[in-house]
């Protein structure tokens, strides 16, 4: 090799999975040095929304919101069903609130609260009406000084102008400005801070979500004496007598004497492992993610190459969410989200046959195992796929997809084929390519039922997380619901695909990997979406990609530094 180099802990990806390794190994007095692949860093954390599911955290706890750790876990116990795994699960919930506490308290990562955030699942009678959720605070990127170029930047389709958009109350601003004059006030406000630091910085500065909580990491990872190496891609580890101590970084050994955190995050672009362990991808084409593009399996393999073993008993081996697909200007084409408008009142999804399928407010990961069992694989190989359809009035209110609302112009997204229109809903599906008497009947009982406030068929709008999702404020006695009235008519297709993979190494309690014979290899931790799901392929509520992360790279952190939690 060209040279050797040494530090204490090895972290390999630069999300958040790897970056709370990374800072809290730097804190308990590791020397710690981070690689990323990628030119920047921050992974598919800085496009994400930065919320991070913690049951009992301390701001749930200071703003009077107490359980006992026996009711979250009673909630994951009913969720996981077989996948329930009681050491990761216990490791989870009791670590997790040291997690948060320790970045408020030591470091520049600071947290707002998700105190009226539900779970998913209301039904399930150990589910929260809040108090499990918290999101990154918001974030001056002027802090990072020179590093901010190094920041990966949001995904442009979810921002306005290159500006993050901070959910809830924030987000509803945007949504009235043309009707409150204190959300335009507030609006205008952040807008002309934007293009003020365009012109100074050629990049906003005021970070949110996702974005704000890499910065926070980042921040105190260099507070701490971490090197964030970008362009720096791992190509194989190191193994002396059955244990990790190190990897050969862009052709160089760089030995680690406490071990290795592989945190690279999964495999969404991998297309030979998703051929493996998505059903509804039999070439390993066919599932469309929102994920970063340079997250290619790199650290399964690194782990496979040193005994570890994927888990392939997931419910689901990726994140489900529901993409568009939208053509860019240079050719390329982005993987949108649909995460905000499903909800709204005025929207509903249909299949090419015209019908719906599923609660258009239900999770985005429901909404999409719904859509796979609506529209199984078919022997003429038939795409799986649905529309998002709405009338006139909704689009301008809400968006829809990668189409901002009014006074934002849609003629480019017209021009392109991302949204179809028609002047009734006959013109719009024919555009489509839906039944169109399918399309007619079913948003006429549709309108009849949002008119009487009640989703007979899918039971729309009846749990907290659905009405939370909606808008209390439209009018009408269902906060999810509103008729299909006024053409013109809009539709965006989308098909399945994730904000990431569940299906990873198989981990214990302390992040460890594990061998074929569930005995931990010495040495290599997993992170991030490169460790199995904790979840199991489930998905209980928000932020449970995160926040597992978050909290077992802090896990990770203290047991290769040989401290006790």
């Amino acid at each position: 090799m060209a040279a050797t180099e040494h530090t204490d802990l090895l972290v390999i990806g630069s999300g958040a999975g790897g970056l709370s390794a990374a800072v809290t190994a730097a804190h308990l007095g590791l020397k710690v040095l981070v690689v990323e692949k990628e030119p920047q860093f921050g992974g598919t954390t800085a496009w994400s929304g930065g919320w991070m599911w913690v049951p009992r955290n301390p701001l749930a706890t200071a703003a009077g919101i107490t359980e006992d750790i026996a009711t979250p876990t009673a909630y994951l116990q009913q969720e996981l069903g077989a996948q329930f795994d009681a050491a990761r699960v216990q490791a989870f919930l009791q670590a997790g609130p040291r997690m948060v506490e320790f970045f408020r308290t030591q470091t520049a990562l600071q947290f707002i609260d998700g105190n009226g955030v539900p779970d998913f699942h209301g039904r399930n009678p150990h589910a929260a009406l809040g108090g499990r959720s918290i999101c990154a605070a918001p974030f001056d990127g002027r802090r990072l000084g020179a590093q901010m170029a190094r920041l990966k930047p949001p995904l442009q389709e979810t921002t306005l102008w290159g500006m993050g958009i901070a959910s809830g109350a924030e987000l509803r601003h945007f949504f009235n400005a043309l009707r409150k004059p204190a959300s335009l006030g507030y609006v205008t406000k952040l807008v002309l801070r934007h293009f003020a630091d365009l012109l100074r910085y050629r990049r906003g500065m005021r970070l949110v979500n996702g974005n704000a909580l890499v910065a926070g990491l980042a921040a105190s990872a260099f507070a701490q004496g971490v090197e964030i190496r970008t362009n720096s891609p791992a190509q194989r580890l190191l193994v002396e007598q059955g244990r990790v101590v190190g990897a050969v970084v862009n052709g160089m050994e760089v030995g680690a004497r406490c071990g290795v955190v592989l945190a690279c995050g999964g495999f969404p672009f991998d297309a030979a492992r998703k051929k493996q362990l998505l059903p509804h991808a039999p070439t390993g084409q066919e599932h469309w993610s929102a994920a970063s593009r340079g997250n290619t399996g790199d650290g399964l393999r690194l782990g496979e190459a040193a005994g570890g073993q994927v888990a392939r008993d997931a419910v689901q081996a990726a994140a489900l969410a529901p993409v568009s697909l939208v053509p860019r200007a240079d050719g390329s084409v982005a993987h949108f989200p649909h995460l905000v408008e499903r909800a709204k009142p005025g929207l509903i999804a249909v299949t090419a046959a015209g019908q719906r399928f599923t609660n258009e407010a239900d999770s985005y990961y429901d909404f999409v195992s719904s859509l796979l069992a609506a529209t199984p694989a078919t022997p003429a190989g038939l795409p799986v796929q649905a529309w998002l359809v709405c009338d006139h009035a909704f689009i301008r209110h809400y968006g829809l997809g990668a189409v901002k609302p009014a006074p934002m112009p849609m003629g480019a997204m017209l021009r392109n084929g991302y949204l179809q229109r028609g002047n009734t809903l006959a013109d719009l599906a024919r555009a489509c390519g839906i039944d169109a008497a399918g399309l007619q009947a079913t948003v006429a009982r549709y309108n009849q039922q949002a008119l009487a406030g009640v989703d007979a068929d899918f039971a729309k709008g009846d749990t907290p997380y659905n009405k939370v999702q909606g808008d209390a404020a439209s009018g009408y006695s269902n906060p999810c619901m509103a008729p299909l009235v006024r053409g013109p008519f809009y539709a965006v297709k989308v098909v399945p695909g994730s904000l990431g993979t569940f299906a990873g190494l198989r981990a214990n309690a302390s992040a460890q990997v594990l061998d074929a014979h569930s005995q931990p290899i010495p040495g290599l931790y997993a992170g991030g979406n490169d460790m199995h799901s904790v979840m199991g392929g489930t998905y209980p509520s928000g932020g449970i990609t995160l926040g597992p992360a978050m909290t077992f790279g802090f896990i990770a952190a203290h047991h290769a530094a040989g401290v006790n939690l």
